[in-house]
């Protein structure tokens, strides 16, 4: 599961910097990189209240 994440944040990562690129006003490329640092944080947030106080499983 954690090997499908990681693809997915990758093409994820790759049509975003495609996003980023097409754009050409600098208004509209600021509210993207904002977005995606919301999206980052919610992501953090997320995982680590969902962290195991035991530590990792394996």
């Amino acid at each position: 599961m954690e090997d499908e994440n990681i693809a997915l944040n990758s093409v994820l990562g790759l049509e975003l910097n495609r996003v980023f690129f097409a754009v050409r006003d600098t208004a509209n490329k600021q509210k993207i990189i904002e977005f995606a640092r919301e999206v980052l944080q919610s992501e953090r947030d997320e995982r680590a209240g969902s962290a195991s106080p035991e530590g990792p499983t394996r």
